[in-house]
């Protein structure tokens, strides 16, 4: 009967042992070869170890291994020290930094030079340099496609001005803190004018894709001082790079005047891409723009173009980053085309490439060069003339345009942010030669000091200028509103929590507000395609908002740590519930996880929603995935976590009470009664509602309101049946917890359950 499966197992049997056979005979009659040859071949145990050994250290030095062991460490460190600044409000970016001056001799180097010579030996520097320069290329690609040049185009006026602003004040600057410090820190045979030059366009660069996150974060990306540092930094970014390229000829050339040449042919340059180019790359783009993806042939043409386009400028003289921030300035303005084609480059480019550059440069920087007071005095007037140039610089330039010293100043701080873009000036100047050790090591702390004083600045400013009317508009701790906030991370949840919201609220009337929110990573987000996004998010909240009639708040934030972002908001906004969903959130994850970006759960969510859903057992007996956990321990308001399958209406609602501590379930029973006229169905788990006066009062006063609304059960055995004829279950935080560890057979058959946990 099972012969076909016995004939398989004899087929595979026989051929593994027919060719088996055959390889052995081979191999013995080849070794009779060798006696011809005169090949003798002599081991002993100990050499065999010996060989073993030496084959061992040859495989661990070998450039591709070294290679990949630089690679593992880079990324590690750098996502560790990442995932350390977003925790104190700081950008990543600067984590990525200071992982660089970490690995570097700065620190590595200076107490485990023996780890730090076998880890980064300078003959594998050579393979290191081009690989991160290919993630430069690839980033620079990206700053390039992030610039939306319609907003620059129609809101330039005062934001070109303030641009140029500066970029000319801190360039004056820095041309003259070159004439104090040429003598001392420029190498030998390096003009005055290429010094200074570098030393200027390093003090004028602003971090654009820094500044954007920022925005991003701060929730200032609708507003008019919001779009107006955005025109800055973007027309801030193509000038100060056309500046960097005419400045890089020149160094090159020798002087202006034998530069002119490279100079023109950087205009015929720009305007092939702009003319012929980018009219070609638009046609191939709008043939993709109703599509959801991006075709190979269709990549193969851009990643051409990209290249093409840094091999031209690397050829005409003015650096291979310039042609890539060209070539994405250019490519079709389409969002969805953008996005997706953003989304191909990014991960590689960030988190593989990027941080190669950075450690890079941290080889390079060695802080311990500055071994004497007078050179860390020349430090802080590097940092004095930058900060003076470029936040003073912007910041009265705008106030000269007619903006509030506010806003004049939060211009003025994010202006000043200088981030990856400055190390990468800086590293450009150093392979010409123009730059010593010493004054890139000065250059590299200012850029990250700079960059790390920004939040702290508008934290500042914030607190300085906070009005009388800000205070006057923050929330009422005496107004009587029953405030709901659901948090939510798709669409789909979104809807469905506004759903319960409004069972809980709907004839409240005027006594109630909802507010509907999203927090989305700020990382994954691009500054031209934020609108779109969040009217993505919200639309099905609106719509349902619209079918039942009800009032909704929206609040959407970018956060690079949501988490906290969703607490502080929760305990901050005098809220009376905080509604999300379990689960469904892409946040959650292991620490590792975390530092690298992974969505690997050390608690998997999705296990914990099948088991209830019946689908499977689960292992791991945490009654919430990582991220809810989290939320429940910070949050100062009662939370109410719902465990969602197929909801609809709470029409009909099961309220199990196991101990005393689980009374205050009623409230929440009476609200929906009250507001949505729902079925009650309580039951007495551990038999004490009978024997307590107070909580049977409490029932018998809600039956006088709304009588046939609310049934006291006392059975013990509850059947699947009755379990799927409910629409809700209302559940305590530690009752779902004991359900969970017991492995309660009513999990795989209970309705979407709503668990409520009070702080």
């Amino acid at each position: 009967m099972n012969w076909g499966k016995y004939r398989t197992i004899i087929f595979y049997t026989a051929t593994i042992a027919f060719f088996s056979c055959l390889m052995y005979f081979f191999i013995i009659e080849g070794q009779t070869l060798e006696i011809k040859e005169n090949i003798i071949v002599k081991e002993s145990s100990s050499s065999t170890w010996n060989n073993f050994i030496d084959s061992f250290q040859a495989n661990l030095h070998h450039p591709l291994a070294l290679l990949l062991s630089q690679i593992v460490t880079i990324i590690l460190v750098a996502r560790l020290l990442g995932w350390v600044c977003i925790k104190i409000k700081q950008p990543s970016v600067i984590g990525e930094m200071v992982a660089g001056i970490v690995l570097g001799p700065s620190l590595l180097g200076m107490y485990f030079p023996e780890f730090s010579a076998f880890l980064f030996p300078k003959e594998s520097l050579g393979n290191l340099q081009f690989l991160s320069q290919i993630g430069l290329i690839l980033f620079m690609y990206i700053v390039g496609m992030e610039l939306d040049l319609s907003v620059l185009r129609k809101k330039a006026h005062d934001a070109v001005v303030i641009s140029h602003a500066s970029i000319i004040i801190p360039f004056a600057l820095g041309i003259g803190l070159s004439y104090f410090i040429y003598q001392e820190f420029a190498p030998e045979g390096v003009q005055f004018t290429s010094f200074a030059l570098f030393i200027a366009i390093a003090m004028s660069i602003t971090a654009f894709p820094v500044l954007a996150r920022i925005v991003q974060e701060r929730n200032l990306q609708k507003t008019k001082l919001g779009t107006i540092v955005i025109t800055c930094a973007a027309a801030d970014d193509i000038t100060a790079w056309c500046i960097l390229a005419a400045v890089i000829a020149i160094v090159k050339a020798g002087s202006f005047t034998s530069s002119i040449y490279v100079i023109l042919m950087a205009i015929g340059y720009v305007f092939l891409m702009i003319k012929i180019v980018r009219p070609f790359l638009k046609r191939i783009g709008d043939l993709q723009a109703e599509k959801n993806t991006i075709n190979k042939p269709m990549v193969a043409i851009f990643f051409l173009t990209l290249i093409l386009s840094s091999y031209a400028t690397e050829v005409i003289g003015i650096h291979a980053l310039f042609g890539a921030f060209m070539a994405g300035a250019i490519m079709p303005e389409n969002t969805k085309f953008r996005s997706l084609f953003i989304d191909k480059v990014e991960d590689v480019a960030l988190v593989l490439l990027l941080p190669l550059f950075f450690v890079f440069t941290g080889l390079r920087t060695e802080i311990g060069l500055l071994n004497e007071g007078h050179l860390w005095v020349t430090a802080g007037a590097i940092i004095l003339v930058a900060v003076v140039g470029k936040f003073a610089g912007s910041a009265l330039t705008a106030k000269f345009l007619g903006i509030n010293w506010k806003e004049s100043l939060t211009i003025g701080a994010l202006m000043n942010t200088r981030g990856l873009m400055e190390l990468i000036v800086l590293n450009i100047g150093y392979d010409l030669g123009v730059l010593s050790p010493e004054i890139f090591a000065m250059m590299v702390i200012m850029a990250l000091f700079t960059t790390f004083m920004t939040g702290p600045a508008l934290d500042l400013i914030n607190y300085l200028f906070r009005s009388k009317k800000d205070e006057e508009n923050s929330e009422d701790p005496n107004d009587s509103k029953y405030r709901v906030l659901l948090s939510f991370d798709n669409p789909e949840s979104g809807s469905t929590l506004l759903k319960l919201a409004n069972d809980l609220t709907h004839k409240m009337n005027g006594n109630k507000s909802i507010t509907a929110m999203n927090i989305a990573p700020v990382d994954e987000m691009h500054t031209y395609e934020m609108d779109d996004y969040e009217n993505d998010q919200f639309k099905n909240v609106i719509e349902t908002s619209h079918e039942l009639q009800v009032e909704v708040t929206t609040l959407f934030k970018a956060s690079t740590d949501i988490e906290s972002d969703l607490t502080n908001i929760s305990n901050k906004g005098n809220y009376d519930l905080l509604l999300i969903m379990l689960g469904k959130s892409m946040y959650e994850g292991s620490l590792l996880g975390r530092l690298l970006g992974f969505t690997t759960k050390i608690i998997n969510p999705e296990k914990l929603l099948n088991t209830v859903k019946g689908k499977s057992n689960i292992f791991n007996n945490s009654p919430f995935d990582d991220f809810t956990l989290q939320i429940l321990d910070k949050t100062n308001i009662p939370v109410g976590v719902l465990v969602e399958k197929d909801f609809i209406s709470a029409e009909k609602v099961f309220v199990p009470i196991f101990n005393l501590s689980d009374f205050y379930l009623l409230e929440y029973a009476k609200r929906l009664i009250n507001n949505n006229n729902s079925q009650i169905i309580i039951l007495d788990v551990a038999g004490q509602i009978r024997s307590n006066i107070e909580v049977k009062e409490l029932i018998r006063s809600i039956e006088q309101v709304a009588p046939n609304h609310i049934t006291l059960y006392n059975e013990k055995k509850i059947e699947k049946e009755f379990l799927k004829s409910q629409n809700l279950m209302l559940i305590s935080s530690k009752s779902w917890r004991s359900l969970i560890d017991t492995k309660s057979l009513w999990l795989s058959d209970i309705p979407s359950t709503l668990i409520i946990s009070n702080p």
